[in-house]
């Protein structure tokens, strides 16, 4: 989409973090934002927040880990501000912790929420997007699926998902005006579980990088107005590491060790007790 004014965006876990600054940078750009979230006090801020931005805004609180609740999300979202042209698929929950400590109910539920619903509400936007001849669809993975670390086998798992969803879906949609975007942060400074992790005396280092909300939701909107296929923002040039991996995995699981990778992901996996 090259024209983003007066269009409408659903985005989800808006509630904070990274997902509230997605929602103040589309308002900048002139869109109309439906936040959803759990957190119906943290919506109602959000909305009063863009509207004084001079956009139209509503909240949708909704759970998403409950998956009937995918189609009354968009059903109501669409009734408060009309079509949905931008598909902002950020909500997500990660833990960290010795696989064999995760539950099955833990590991279901990461899967659901990060990947399963992602997919579910694009399916159920597609069509639409695809009719009215416009509309762009982003998923919010992270560098984890790229590059997965020690302890944090199910983020992972369901972030690379969302990156291999993301590029078949491009090669599907090729010569349709809908596009595809996947964004992929590295630690993010005050956001989410990383936030926690900083609260708890566990920092990222030089060369693993920290970036921050305002520079992830930059480089989504880019990515929606030239069609880009994939971000990284990590705040450090990880993009070698990257093609290391392609070229030589053993060296880059060695390299992601010597970075201090895997070391970060144990001390916040000994949280949850002891690993071996």
């Amino acid at each position: 989409m090259e024209q983003l004014r007066g269009r409408t965006a659903l985005v989800t876990g808006a509630s904070g973090g990274i997902g509230r600054e997605i929602c103040r940078r589309l308002a900048r750009e002139g869109m109309n934002v439906v936040v959803s979230g759990r957190r119906e006090d943290a919506l109602a801020e959000a909305v009063a927040e863009l509207r004084e931005l001079g956009v139209k805004s509503e909240a949708v609180p909704i759970d998403l880990a409950d998956l009937t609740q995918i189609d009354p999300l968009i059903e109501r979202s669409e009734a408060a501000l009309g079509e949905i042209d931008l598909m902002v698929n950020n909500a997500g929950v990660e833990i960290a912790g010795a696989f064999p400590s995760l539950g099955r109910e833990e590991l279901s539920s990461m899967v659901d929420v990060n990947l399963t619903v992602p997919m579910l509400l694009t399916h159920r936007v597609l069509p639409g997007m695809v009719e009215r001849g416009r509309g762009h669809v982003v998923f919010i993975s992270s560098l984890a699926g790229k590059i997965g670390t020690a302890y944090n086998e199910p983020y992972a798992a369901t972030k690379a998902g969302l990156i291999g969803l993301n590029q078949s879906l491009r090669a599907e949609y090729n010569d349709s005006p809908v596009g595809f975007s996947v964004i992929c942060p590295g630690f993010v400074a005050g956001d989410g579980m990383y936030q926690r992790m900083v609260d708890q005396g566990i920092s990222s280092n030089r060369m693993l990088g920290e970036t921050t909300r305002e520079k992830v939701a930059d480089k989504m909107v880019e990515a929606i107005l030239r069609d880009k296929p994939e971000v990284v923002e990590s705040g450090s040039p990880v993009r070698p590491l990257l093609a290391i991996g392609q070229l030589s995995p053993r060296l880059s699981e060695r390299l992601v060790d010597r970075f201090g990778g895997n070391a970060i992901f144990r001390r916040l996996a000994e949280q949850r007790g002891p690993v071996d």
